[in-house]
């Protein structure tokens, strides 16, 4: 079939759908506001459907195969999952009804708070922010409106290492608080040299990701937590990478005071194409009545006669609502269903089987990519995708290539600290046959690298389109598929 945009299948006249009569009064609309001509394809149902499956199947997802995106957690996600979020019980309610006609779903809302805190070790949950990035910026919010209403207005100076995700630096200026780097050390963790010279008086909080986005768990992190609380600062913790650590260990033991969890990586909500997400945010005591309003909280205890009534609860010093309504509530419905089918050892299987994944997929590659920090990972490794006997060949080319194999291409390029970064995270639903599948392609590619240069640099040669022009599409944005002409 000849790739054709809508526009250019449409034909005059051809309609998809046809409204029924109206059965209320029609209202004059007003003249300036009524468009003389309106430029719209028009095709029968379906040509629609035929069209847009047709697209679809040229994308790739992880029902398809393998999706190795490091600190992105693309795992399996439950089909159970969808089903429960289709529930009429939930999925037709409005947030606008009386608590006392949705008292179900807050009672899920309340219990996943309930589930949240006893993974984590944190006292408080709220469920508000829409994405880990919302989430991130209620943590930094929350931390400074602490030391303001503390009268430590001083404490502008957020510290984060070179190898945060990206988002750590951008939570920080738009709360309009000051990033800077920390270096990391040789074993690829935080330099507590480093740390202990720059923290003092102006230091509100460092961010941190444990494990860090080398996947390397940081062995200080107990002295690293105290070294700022001694210094009178927080630690907010990032936390993309909670996968690794489920049923293992609770980051408010490490000293965390405030952190970000991802639903919909950690917790097997489809992740990808923008949405959707969800970033709740945990906070030890010290924090609780700074947390976005409402949270959901009983406002009745139960008696012999009735259970618990469920309502919202606005903490004492809150920072304000930071979402409409209360959270991306599909997404909760998912992560709740996720934890409580899985109970506390399954959980703490997910974290087993990530950290072992991704140590058998580094044990078989190690000897054909260099390892810029070789030793035990967690859920995710980095490799460098060049070797200095050829350089020509760029860590954007095997992950061209991969996709010839029918592979989705690892996080390239990040962290910034490691050269020609390929960074690759398993996850825990992945076979042996799988990874082995993945790291045989790999290995075969580093061999082409050697023997025929081109093929790498000339991939992907068996995708719907060949290699694309990355830089002139983001300059050169196409937001729409009408003709030229208008």
């Amino acid at each position: 079939m000849t790739e054709k945009t809508i526009f250019e299948l449409s034909v005059a006249d051809r309609k998809g759908i046809r409204f029924p009569e109206s059965d209320v009064p029609e209202t004059a609309f007003p003249e300036h506001l009524k468009r003389k001509t309106l430029n719209m394809p028009e095709l029968s149902e379906f040509d629609v459907v035929r069209h847009f499956n047709h697209l679809s199947r040229m994308n790739f997802s992880l029902d398809q195969g393998f999706y190795p995106l490091g600190s992105c957690t693309m795992k399996y996600n439950p089909k159970m999952n969808e089903d429960a979020a289709r529930m009429a019980g939930f999925s037709k309610t409005h947030p606008f009804q009386p608590i006392e006609t949705v008292q179900g779903n807050l009672h899920l809302m309340y219990q996943l708070q309930e589930q949240l805190k006893s993974l984590s070790g944190f006292d408080a949950i709220t469920l508000q922010p829409a994405a880990g990035a919302q989430g991130e910026f209620v943590g930094v919010k929350i931390i400074k409106h602490y030391f303001e209403l503390k009268g430590e207005t001083q404490r502008t100076k957020i510290l984060i290492p070179d190898s945060a995700h990206g988002t750590n630096p951008a939570s920080a200026t738009m709360n309009g608080l000051t990033a800077h780097k920390l270096p990391s050390n040789e074993e690829g963790n935080i330099d507590l040299d480093a740390l202990r010279n720059i923290c003092d008086d102006t230091v509100a909080c460092l961010m941190i990701t444990n494990p860090n986005t080398l996947g390397l768990f940081e062995k200080d992190i107990c002295e690293i937590t105290n070294i700022i609380h001694e210094a009178g600062g927080l630690v907010y913790g990032d936390g993309a990478n909670l996968n690794a650590l489920l049923g293992i260990a609770k980051p408010a033991d490490f000293g965390i005071d405030v952190m970000h969890f991802n639903l919909h990586k950690t917790f097997a909500t489809p992740h990808g194409g923008g949405g959707p997400g969800s970033g709740p945010v945990g906070v030890t005591e010290l924090l609780s009545s700074f947390l976005p309003s409402p949270v959901v909280g009983i406002v009745e205890e139960a008696t012999a006669d009735y259970p618990p009534l469920y309502g919202f609860i606005s903490p004492e010093n809150t920072i304000g609502r930071v979402k409409a309504f209360h959270g991306q509530f599909s997404v909760l419905i998912k992560a709740f269903a996720y934890i409580s089918l899985l109970g506390a050892n399954g959980l703490k299987n997910v974290g087993e089987y990530a950290v072992l994944n991704a140590n058998y997929l580094l044990a078989r590659l190690r000897n054909h990519y260099k390892v810029p920090f070789d030793i035990l990972c967690k859920h995710e490794f980095v490799l460098e995708g060049a070797w200095k006997e050829l350089p020509n060949i760029h860590a954007l080319d095997i992950a061209k290539r991969l996709m010839d194999y029918g592979f989705h291409p690892p996080t390239n390029y990040f962290p910034l600290i490691v050269h020609e970064a390929l960074m690759i995270e398993p996850t825990e639903t992945e076979s042996k046959e799988m990874l082995d599948e993945f790291a045989d392609a790999m290995i075969k590619i580093a061999e082409e690298a050697q023997t025929n240069p081109e093929l790498l640099h000339n991939a992907p040669h068996k995708t719907p389109v060949g290699r694309l022009d990355e830089l002139k599409a983001a300059k050169e944005l196409i937001l729409c598929c009408r003709p030229k002409s208008d």
